[in-house]
């Protein structure tokens, strides 16, 4: 296999497939800056905060409800705040007090504006309830992340199977329906979105709706479990084989956001990369097995003590492999983190991205701390180096932006890291837990 070695301008030169955002001028806006000085072991106790993934459909599927709601364990993060507007505008009022949100069901309307939508891919899930409980929906094609592509048409090729009839005009989906029934669907490919939407639409469905080859992830079966809860008949979640036997109307009822696997993945990792011995209360072990198995494999050890679940280093870190996967497979949500672990771990690594094409950018940041990375295609090379070096560096999307931080930790001198706006949307004042732990990190505002 022949790798393409990755300079500081292979990404920036007009190279194929290279994303024309990262030379665009973002002068006018003003936004934040995390500066951390490196090199400094943790120590310390970190409370896992709720999940963001499991949230956003959760929240979506108040539209669902005929009463008031509460949810416990809700993250304060961007996306759960857009959310929060976004289910305003439609009709449900939310109102987010520390990790609760509180919801009271109004007057529905099916229009999911562009304003909202573009800033959050996750906002297409409204698209199913809507149609389940309206017959009709207007929603904006989606934005966020620009890592690949992540078309929604395994969504709307299950409610078509539902008996929902879709157009797209002005960058806007629309469908109708004038009511769900149930269907037999296969989808091409697991996806986690569509099967969340096509779960909230056939709770209200005629008939049973079965979802084959279905996604199996945690977050889905935290959706599951809060439908259940609030009356729905929803059978195999966290198979590939989910069935969903239709009711008439959902109640509300009280539901705990289960914990956020991604962000306890990320502080875990931390450690990997400055040593020290961290704790983590509310940690989904069952939930990151993949994550673990690679951590442990790079020289990490965990171990379940009183306070919660306990990650420390027994030597230098160890070369790897991953490759991304579906659930329970490796997630491609860790993969940039991990990235950041196998530049200082001994040897050659190997990544390969097997979920999102786009998915290196956090790379190019990391070669201009010093790392050795070579990208083709969809596979990554990374051979070890002695050290890391702090310096000025621009976050791409939300999991990119953690593993610069992660890089920052454990650099020598001091790392930049602007345009954090994107770490924002899946971290909780991330600089706030990590200083607690004796991480020297703080937020600065600068007009960029």
């Amino acid at each position: 296999m022949e790798f393409c070695p990755l300079s500081v301008y292979s990404l920036t030169a007009g190279s194929s497939g290279s994303p024309t955002f990262l030379t665009t001028n973002f002068s006018r806006y003003i936004m934040d800056k995390l500066i951390i000085e490196g090199g400094r072991p943790l120590s310390g106790v970190i409370d896992v905060n709720g999940s963001k993934n499991a949230a956003l459909p959760i929240l979506l599927s108040s539209i669902l409800l005929e009463g008031p709601q509460d949810f416990f364990n809700v993250p304060n993060l961007r996306d759960i705040r857009t959310t929060l507007k976004l289910l305003g505008l439609l009709g449900c009022d939310c109102v987010q007090e520390g990790k609760r949100v509180h919801m009271e069901p109004g007057t529905l309307t099916p229009e999911a504006p562009y304003d909202l939508v573009r800033t959050m891919r996750a906002s297409v899930l409204c698209l199913g309830p809507l149609i389940a409980r309206l017959g009709r929906a207007t929603v904006a094609l989606p934005g966020g992340c620009a890592i690949g592509a992540r078309p929604v048409d395994q969504h709307l090729k299950g409610l078509e199977k539902m008996g929902a009839v879709f157009t797209l005009e002005g960058g806007n989906i629309i469908g109708r329906c004038e009511h769900l029934r149930g269907a037999q669907i296969t989808f091409d490919m697991p996806t986690v979105g569509g099967t969340e939407n096509l779960i909230m639409a056939a709770v209200l469905a005629d008939g049973t709706t079965q979802l084959n080859n279905a996604a199996r992830e945690p977050e889905i079966t935290d959706l599951a479990n809060f439908l259940n809860s609030c009356g729905a008949r929803i059978r195999g979640q966290g198979t590939s084989t989910i069935e969903i036997e239709g009711v008439t109307s959902l109640r509300g009822s009280t539901y705990s956001i289960m914990p956020d696997r991604i962000e306890a993945g990320t502080f875990l990792a931390c450690v990997g990369m400055t040593g020290g011995r961290i704790v983590l209360t509310h940690c989904p072990v069952e939930a990151l097995e993949s994550v673990i198995s690679v951590l442990e494999s790079m020289g990490m050890r965990f171990e379940h003590c009183e306070q919660g679940f306990a990650a420390s280093m027994s030597g230098p870190l160890k070369a790897t492999e991953i490759r991304t996967q579906p659930y329970p497979g490796f997630p491609t949500d860790m993969q940039a983190q991990v990235m950041a672990l196998m530049c200082l771990a001994q040897g050659v690594s190997i990544v390969d991205e097997r979920i999102f094409e786009n998915r290196f950018m956090h790379a190019l940041e990391l070669v201009r701390m010093g790392a050795d990375i070579q990208i083709n295609g969809h596979t990554a090379l990374v051979r070890g180096v002695d050290h890391l070096t702090g310096a000025p560096v621009m976050a791409s999307d939300l999991r990119a932006s953690a593993s610069l931080v992660l890089a920052g930790l454990a650099a020598r001198g001091e790392t930049q890291i602007r345009r954090i706006y994107h770490l924002d949307r899946g971290y909780e004042r991330i600089e706030d837990k990590l200083s607690a732990v004796g991480a020297r990190i703080r937020r600065e505002h600068e007009d960029d």
